[in-house]
């Protein structure tokens, strides 16, 4: 049960978004922009991925199953493929410019201040542009956020994983800014 009376029973991130939709329009239109414009060299699956590793590595069940639905969807891969990427990134046939953007996003979620320019370089010696690095960044910060909304109130979620992956179809038709809630 959540901690407070969110007046729906609607799972995850939904519930708290149902209940202050005001608040919800401007969140999901981040989400839309970050991980669903076309305007990107970061596929949809490779956004949807960092979002899936930092909302592991905040112990996020409902965000890193949703998004690691999503991420499965968009690269035609399993779960167990997600699973390991979430597990050890390094040892996971993914390019190695994603393998040091997840490096970067891991660092932003214990704190901006831990991205090493290190990490930075790492990144554009393996092709990362600027706009990649920056979206990367801003992913890893809005997945904290939107990770601490959702565990923060105690939302519920469904534990059968193949729940999320077979949501993720209609989640990816619909996106993130027009979605009705209620779904």
């Amino acid at each position: 049960m959540a901690h407070i009376d969110l007046g729906n029973d609607l799972p995850g991130i939904r519930g708290p978004m149902a209940y202050r939709p005001e608040t919800a329009r401007p969140l999901n239109a981040l989400a839309e922009i970050l991980l669903r414009d076309d305007n990107n060299t970061l596929s949809r699956g490779e956004r949807e991925l960092i979002g899936t590793y930092v909302s592991s590595l905040n112990d996020c069940f409902f965000c890193q199953n949703v998004h690691g639905g999503l991420a499965q969807h968009y690269l035609g891969c399993d779960m167990p493929f997600i699973d390991a990427v979430k597990r050890d990134p390094v040892s996971t046939p993914i390019s190695d410019k994603l393998k040091t953007l997840l490096s970067i996003a891991a660092s932003v979620q214990k704190g901006g201040k831990n991205v090493r320019p290190e990490q930075i370089e790492a990144a554009r010696q393996q092709g990362a542009t600027d706009r990649e690095i920056h979206d990367t960044v801003l992913i890893a910060a809005a997945f904290c956020m939107y990770n601490r909304y959702v565990d923060g109130l105690a939302t519920w979620a469904p534990q059968d994983r193949q729940f999320y992956v077979d949501r993720a179809p209609i989640r990816a038709a619909e996106g993130y800014a027009d979605f009705d809630l209620y779904k």
